[in-house]
């Protein structure tokens, strides 16, 4: 991935990294038509054809890839920016009763704050959940659905039953389904008949798994049944009053594949035990030992953290997104957010 300069410094300043691919184009024109001729592949034109003319030449591609960090001073912070985000892309959207707006949600610590700020909005009168259609993205298998601990009871208790959503628009996995691999396929199928994920919130754990897709998980994967590494176990254990003997082994899980196929993603990564992971997903590679990395390869992704979950990144990096953060802010500014359609 390279950094493209000179006339693109703007994008650069607003966090953009710009990906150049090199494609043949068989008749291409003079001048910019030319160099935008050659398949759009939904990327955005940037630039010129300055020095290109002629024909079958090849040409450059220019794909805009939007990553941002954006980084807090605590979880509390944290998870209001990100509720007003989410806030914010819904009203934007302008939901209606043929037009919903489809968002994947997660479970686990981390985004109860977050969830707590949406029903706050909510109970203002400042956001409606009535023409909203839910994902989550994970359950354990073997659980009873009504079980304190299972994730059905999580959503409905934090976050469904203070909100005006549709039950039957919140979507959450069976994983006592008498056939758990169609279980799997009828939910990607529930989804794609929704029109794809708009949004999707994830959190992480410390090991840099999303939703269920611990590492070594094929970054396609899609809608499966999973076993549950020990890490995992042993971190989820405090749910189960520390009986390792309760914890469930095994869970149904949305695949990193499927939460690539949302038009946006939103990460939250809070917490010092954290940071290998924040580092491992911004600094390092693609890696599918650690599947929160794939998201560098999506074209919008959000990852929002608090300054616990930095302390494993270069100083620099640090410091180079938060001189960001008056950018990033204007994406949680409702005036702008509709004004500029962003």
């Amino acid at each position: 991935m390279r950094r493209i300069r000179g006339t693109r410094r703007g994008l650069l300043r607003a966090g953009v990294y710009i990906r150049v691919l090199r494609l043949r184009a068989p008749r291409a024109g003079r001048g910019r038509a030319g160099l935008l001729g050659a398949g759009r592949s939904g990327c955005s034109r940037v630039g010129g054809a300055r020095g290109f003319t002629g024909l079958n030449f090849l040409s450059w591609k220019l794909c805009v890839t939007i990553m941002r960090l954006v980084i807090l001073d605590n979880y509390d912070l944290a998870s209001e920016w990100a509720a007003k985000y989410i806030c914010n892309r819904i009203i934007q959207f302008r939901p209606g009763q043929d037009r919903y707006f489809t968002l994947g949600l997660p479970t686990g610590s981390t985004p109860l704050g977050c969830y707590k700020k949406l029903i706050e909005y909510h109970k203002n009168g400042d956001l409606s959940f009535k023409y909203v259609k839910t994902f989550n993205m994970d359950e354990y298998v073997g659980l009873p659905r009504n079980h304190p601990e299972s994730y059905h009871s999580y959503m409905w208790n934090n976050f469904f039953k203070h909100i005006d959503i549709d039950p039957n628009n919140a979507h959450i996995l069976d994983g006592n389904a008498t056939d758990l691999q169609a279980e799997c396929d009828a939910f990607e199928k529930k989804i794609k008949e929704a029109g794809g994920i708009d949004l999707f919130v994830g959190g992480i754990g410390p090991d840099g798994h999303i939703a269920f897709n611990e590492p070594g998980s094929s970054l396609v994967s899609r809608t499966r049944l999973k076993t549950l590494a020990m890490d995992t176990i042993l971190a989820n254990a405090k749910y189960f009053d520390g009986d390792l003997s309760k914890v469930p082994t095994m869970a149904l899980t949305v695949g990193v594949g499927t939460v690539m196929d949302a038009r946006e993603v939103m990460i939250l990564i809070t917490g010092a035990h954290k940071a290998f992971a924040l580092y491992k997903a911004i600094e390092e590679g693609v890696n599918h030992m650690w599947t929160v990395s794939a998201f560098q390869q999506h074209p919008r992704t959000i990852f929002v953290c608090d300054e616990d979950a930095t302390l494993e990144l270069r100083v620099k990096t640090v410091k180079y997104f938060k001189g960001l953060m008056h950018v990033h802010n204007k994406l949680v500014d409702p005036l702008y957010s509709m004004k500029e359609g962003n």
